[in-house]
């Protein structure tokens, strides 16, 4: 076996085992992992990517991995991370996030063999438990003051948190039982925010099944932002795996923008680079930090790997596009998610002049010769020299967009 222990200590991914020692032995030969995900939002970002990717390298280094959707334990809210109770949602929205989540988990995990990997709902388990059976065969193994304990509990008694929300690691207890008893499953991912909850899930199954059974739990850092946030969905700039919420070019743009270490360090915990591979880009990175490779590559991969290759690929255009003003060759789609914000209606051919002040590029018939004759003007990613040129749909982009560029970052759009 692939010795993946060593790999993700040199990606920087792993921040706690519960015996490392332990978990090294698990994975020497093809264990069972599973990792949860929370529906409370219709769509992943790309702190829960972090899991994601984590669940995809072992499963590439031969084991087999389960993605567990909260169906059930969406429906109660997990405390960690609050400073107050979650509004609960309502049972449809909840199934509606829950096969989104589904959804979304099956692009990114090989389910071609249930023996690599599964994605399941914990609802399936947990949805017919009744209140009985819940507190004689399970709470009965968890001690108010263990509870008490766990610092996801003990962080929200001064603001309260119900007798719901206290119970949710019981919850999540018993889907590391269940799948331990059922799938094999052996070890539990989660982020460090986790902790709490995954060793309660190995304490409800030594004392059920005996301290000497082999389970183990580990957690991955949580990534920040360059702000010192999470890649949370509930942050401002989120950055969701729908494209619909968060288009491949609005996150590969995301990482164009990082600083030169985090770019390298994001390559390590996003990419599926090899060490050898991110080593080299770091090296010629730093030899030349003007030339951005290092932001290109990590944008590049991220991208690919979220959305794949041919949306990668657009997006690095339109990026090129952007940045040379060529923009001819844009989609009509490209087109809108780049200028669609400042779009103005046109009517009518436009000589160049009127066109420039119409899309606020001029403020003066003056000024826009000034602009044009000044050799700043490109339309459609063109030169236009002459302020009196008429500009008509017969000119624009798919018979209605004109793009206009003046000086080096300055665009306007007009739709006739």
């Amino acid at each position: 076996m692939e010795n993946i222990v060593e790999e993700l200590t040199y990606r920087g991914l792993i921040q706690q085992y519960s015996d490392e020692a332990l978990i090294r032995k698990l994975l020497s030969s093809k264990t069972a992992l599973y990792c949860g995900f929370d529906p409370s939002a219709g769509s992943m970002h790309l702190g829960n990517y972090v899991m994601i990717s984590l669940l995809k390298r072992f499963q590439k280094a031969g084991h087999k991995v389960v993605a567990v959707v909260g169906g059930a334990t969406g429906m109660i809210g997990d405390p960690s991370g609050k400073s107050k109770e979650r509004n609960l949602l309502t049972k449809e929205d909840l199934e509606k996030n829950t096969a989104s989540i589904k959804a979304q988990l099956e692009r990114y995990i090989d389910l071609s063999d249930p023996e690599k990997g599964e994605v399941l709902s914990n609802l399936d388990w947990l949805g017919g438990l009744s209140m009985i059976d819940f507190l004689r065969d399970y709470g009965k193994y968890f001690s108010i003051n263990y509870m008490l304990s766990k610092e996801i509990v003990k962080s929200r008694l001064e603001s309260g948190i119900s007798f719901t929300e206290f119970s949710y690691q019981i919850l999540q207890s018993i889907d590391f039982y269940k799948l331990h008893h059922e799938k094999g499953v052996a070890i539990q991912l989660g982020g460090n925010d986790q902790w709490g909850n995954l060793t309660s899930g190995l304490e409800l199954i030594r004392k059920i099944d005996g301290e000497e059974e082999e389970v183990g739990a580990m957690t991955a850092h949580l990534i920040l932002r360059s702000d010192g946030k999470k890649f949370g969905k509930s942050e401002n700039g989120a950055l969701f795996l729908d494209a619909n919420l968060t288009s491949p070019y609005q996150l590969y743009q995301y990482f164009m923008n990082v600083t030169d270490e985090d770019a390298i360090r994001f390559l390590k915990v996003f990419s599926f680079l090899s060490k050898e591979e991110i080593e080299e880009v770091a090296r010629e990175h730093f030899a030349s930090p003007g030339r951005r490779i290092g932001q290109k590559k990590v944008a590049y991969e991220v991208t690919k790997d979220i959305h794949g290759k041919a949306a990668a690929d657009e997006a690095v255009s339109m990026s090129e596009a952007l940045f040379s003003g060529e923009v001819a060759s844009l989609s009509e789609k490209a087109i809108e998610e780049l200028f669609g914000s400042l779009k103005k209606k046109l009517e009518g051919p436009l000589m160049l002049e009127d066109l420039l002040i119409t899309l606020g590029a001029a403020s003066s018939k003056r000024e826009a010769r000034t602009f044009a004759e000044g050799n700043s003007v490109l339309i459609n990613g063109e030169k236009i020299l002459d302020p009196k040129a008429m500009i008509d749909p017969s000119k624009a982009l798919y018979g209605r967009y004109v793009i206009v560029r003046r000086g080096k970052k300055n665009y306007y759009l007009g739709e006739f």
